[in-house]
């Protein structure tokens, strides 16, 4: 199994003995247990590369120029003195990796949306790009710290294959509560809704977002699984995974938006 892995402290923790104990980051070829929750590793005077292994995701953020959002490369990001700013940032109560998206911000020209949002990429730096078949997980742990209507906090992205710019999926929280799947109905648009759950705001969540055989996609909120069939359309295209806060409200606010706070993030492909 090809894992990549982005966890507290760069540390993996395995189960030995019926405990946890600290492990080296995994060799390939392993198979680890990763920290799925808020962890005593975490640091929170450093920056998010201090506590978190940055090494297979870019980051983006709500400013920039119109149309073209400031992009931070993984080099930038890693380790404890790397790229931090008031849109990602260390919590420095808990350790948190946390993003803040106003509705205010640059944005992407596909999008009316502003976000602070990591974007998966290949270790040698070039983008993520995968194919549909065999198995791709993105497992994570967070809340949502604040959020005015409604926030992305997880997609499985169209890469390369076709003009398309849609997700194959995002994961919304909405201000009610309620953390919603929307599957997209073919690469030309449309997208389906289905509630899967409710979790207070400020409260700890769990989700795992996946696809399996090439026409299935896997979805697991707080240990409730939920299967969904991925249409043809979509057999031509790459994929890639995205997380953070992908604001879905815009206004004139600098203040008003959506923060959200990651307590792990696990991506892997087998």
């Amino acid at each position: 199994m090809r894992m990549r892995t982005l966890l507290t402290s760069l540390a993996t923790v395995t189960a030995v003995t019926g405990a946890l104990a600290l492990a080296a980051p995994a060799a390939s070829g392993s198979t680890h247990v990763t920290v799925t929750g808020a962890s005593p590793l975490a640091d929170p005077t450093v920056a998010p590369g201090g506590n978190f292994d940055l090494g297979v995701w870019q980051l983006q953020e709500p400013v920039g120029s119109p149309g073209s959002p400031t992009t931070i490369s993984s080099a930038r990001l890693q380790g404890s003195n790397g790229f931090q700013d008031s849109y990602f940032y260390t919590d420095t109560r808990d350790g948190a990796m946390t993003f803040w998206a106003p509705e205010k911000g640059v944005t992407t020209p596909n999008s009316n949306y502003a976000r602070s949002e990591l974007r998966e990429m290949n270790r040698s730096g070039s983008a993520a790009n995968w194919s549909l078949s065999g198995t791709h997980t993105m497992k994570a742990t967070l809340r949502v710290v604040s959020v005015t209507s409604n926030v992305c906090v997880g997609q499985i992205h169209l890469g390369t294959g076709g003009s398309s710019t849609k997700p194959l999926l995002e994961l919304y929280y909405r201000s009610s509560g309620d953390i919603v799947l929307g599957t997209e109905n073919s690469p030309d648009g449309g997208q389906t809704l289905h509630t899967v759950g409710n979790v207070a705001v400020g409260k700890t969540w769990n989700y795992t977002i996946g696809v399996s055989g090439g026409n299935t996609i896997n979805l697991t909120v707080n240990g409730s699984t939920t299967h969904y069939a991925i249409p043809s359309s979509f057999n031509a295209y790459k994929q890639y995974f995205k997380a953070g806060s992908y604001n879905q409200s815009s206004s004139s606010s600098t203040t008003k938006g959506a923060r959200v706070a990651f307590y792990g993030l696990t991506v892997s492909h087998s």
